[in-house]
């Protein structure tokens, strides 16, 4: 199981689609500002004396900007750390705890059941909801592929807090 410190080329090209709405005048590197309302798009807060720091840190040329591979450079440790907490097994073995009859899939009855054991009953709002976020090919139920991506995700998210 290696555990590959490289982004993608998806991660790439969609930081690459991010940094480049933010480059104002398209001269392929960030300002200050720019790099500013980048990271508030993220959902994250940085106060002026952090940016300060994140471009100092970015900003491996000192040239007062940050360029893309800098940009990448900034965010691919970010990335790859939150980008799931868990490995490949960890997901399997939690998956099968859900997928009660062995199917390869969670139903929502698995889900609620499993839910209720782990002492988090919940509701059938919780529980739709739940599944709608999870179930991305919309069939009703969640494979291991969307499993995955709603626990990776989930995770994700918090580590932006």
């Amino acid at each position: 199981m290696s555990n590959k410190q490289k982004l993608d080329d998806e991660q790439i090209a969609e930081l690459r689609e991010i940094f480049r709405s933010f480059d104002r005048n398209e001269d392929g590197s960030l300002t200050q500002l720019e790099l500013g309302s980048l990271l508030r798009s993220l959902g994250l807060k940085p106060s002026p004396d952090q940016l300060e720091t994140l471009i100092q840190k970015a900003d491996t040329n000192s040239n007062g900007l940050v360029e893309f591979s800098e940009f990448v450079g900034l965010v691919a440790p970010e990335l790859l750390s939150a980008k799931s907490p868990y490995s490949e097994e960890q997901l399997k073995q939690l998956f099968r705890m859900f997928d009660r009859d062995g199917n390869g899939f969670i139903t929502a009855a698995e889900l609620a059941h499993s839910m209720a054991k782990l002492g988090h009953a919940l509701t059938a709002e919780e529980l739709t909801g739940m599944i709608r976020e999870a179930d991305t090919d919309g069939d009703g139920r969640i494979s291991f592929q969307e499993f995955a991506q709603a626990i990776t995700s989930a995770a994700f998210d918090n580590s932006w807090i």
